[in-house]
């Protein structure tokens, strides 16, 4: 087996997102290791921004594919399909690892027929979930069935991930891992208070501020967020919202906060590069995540690696990160009150929010490091090509 992998990474676009970060970083980790990395996307549209414009490793050959996109279309799929398995039959690499739904399917079968020594994915979130049809369910849980059945590996960036599939009947357990998603930890242990830009937010020195960092799109939270914040309001009338992240429901939101008459206390700082998020942490208090649905949410991570508490609901991967009366406080889903009372508690509280603040931030680092992911990867490809030689020689 060579030293040096040729490695090949399939996911549908690169916006400014969890998933396409932990991709970036794992690129990124094994170019410095002397790897060959090529990332292979589609067109990366809209409002959420595009994260290969915020910089590109040195080294990272990017080909964009027209085909792979994310919406359902059975034929650009079909097109997707035919043009990675040609991508694949050309270059021949030893490692093809798929990120999220679309391109786990297409690509993970198109490796597989290219004749792809090792051929991985990773569940960033689940195609399937509550907050669609049935049908749909039915249908993306037996295109994940036959997608693994196309591949070596797959990985989760939470156990609560593992858990779903496997009783979804997707493929057994032992096929599966948990990664947990990388990040750069340094920038946010290392964060500190800025009031030049708190100011220019427009919060006060003294405000009590709760962040929260978010794509503004249906499921992730923010309407419950601004229904909860007239009750926070009136028991700590120093608190502001600082919302980061853009997205099709910023006008919504805003017209839901002034409806509640609290237009003022909520501030929309936009779509923030991923290297500047840490700044924005840093003006915290508290993190509050209530989306319905995700892997686990890095914002959680980059938080508690601020040492802020989190208040959250306790879906998907969350628990393993917020630790209820450890980490943060975790709520009933979509209960206004609750989630009211678990923000005003750790407002009111600052020596309970430093130590949970504290304890979340021991915990991150131990295990959300970016070095540690792609160690971790390349370990497991370097395994499943030495496998793959042997079992061929």
């Amino acid at each position: 087996m060579p030293d040096k992998l040729d490695i090949c990474h399939v996911i549908t676009r690169m916006i400014i997102g969890g998933a396409q970060e932990n991709t970036l970083y794992t690129c990124a980790g094994h170019l410095a290791k002397g790897h060959r990395v090529t990332l292979v996307t589609g067109p990366s549209p809209g409002p959420e921004g595009e994260l290969l414009q915020e910089g590109c490793p040195d080294g990272l050959e990017v080909i964009v594919m027209p085909e792979l996109v994310r919406e359902l279309s059975p034929l650009t799929d079909w097109r997707a399909y035919r043009a990675l398995l040609r991508l694949f039959r050309e270059r021949r690499f030893s490692v093809v690892h798929t990120h999220a739904s679309k391109a786990g399917i297409v690509g993970r079968v198109a490796a597989r027929r290219a004749g792809v020594p090792f051929v991985v994915h990773t569940v960033h979130g689940q195609a399937f979930h509550a907050y669609q049809s049935a049908l749909a369910n039915r249908l993306y849980i037996a295109a994940e069935r036959w997608a693994a059945r196309h591949c070596d590996r797959i990985y989760a960036v939470a156990q609560a991930m593992i858990e779903q599939c496997v009783a979804a009947g997707v493929a057994p357990r032992e096929q599966y891992q948990v990664v947990y998603s990388g990040m750069d930890l340094d920038c946010y242990v290392n964060a500190r208070r800025d009031d030049a830009l708190r100011a220019q937010l427009g919060i006060p020195a003294d405000a009590l501020v709760v962040g929260k960092i978010a794509r503004l799109f249906e499921l992730k939270g923010h309407q419950d967020l601004l229904a909860a914040a007239p009750k926070v309001l009136a028991a700590v009338p120093n608190a502001y919202f600082l919302l980061v992240g853009d997205g099709i429901l910023r006008d919504a939101l805003a017209a839901q906060a002034l409806a509640l008459g609290i237009r003022d206390r909520v501030i929309f700082a936009g779509l923030v590069p991923p290297r500047d998020i840490c700044r924005y942490t840093a003006q915290m208090d508290v993190l509050v995540h209530l989306s319905l649905r995700e892997g686990l949410p890095r914002a959680v991570v980059q938080g508690l690696a601020t040492g802020i508490p989190a208040v959250a609901y306790p879906l998907d991967g969350t628990p393993e990160v917020v630790i209820h009366g450890e980490t943060g406080l975790l709520c009933p889903v979509r209960q206004i009150d609750a989630i009211a009372a678990a923000l005003t508690e750790l407002l009111l509280d600052p020596e309970k929010r430093r130590a949970m603040g504290q304890r979340g931030q021991d915990e991150v680092r131990k295990r959300f490091a970016w070095q540690r992911m792609a160690d971790i990867l390349e370990d497991e490809y370097s395994r499943g090509v030495a496998a793959y030689v042997s079992a061929h020689n």
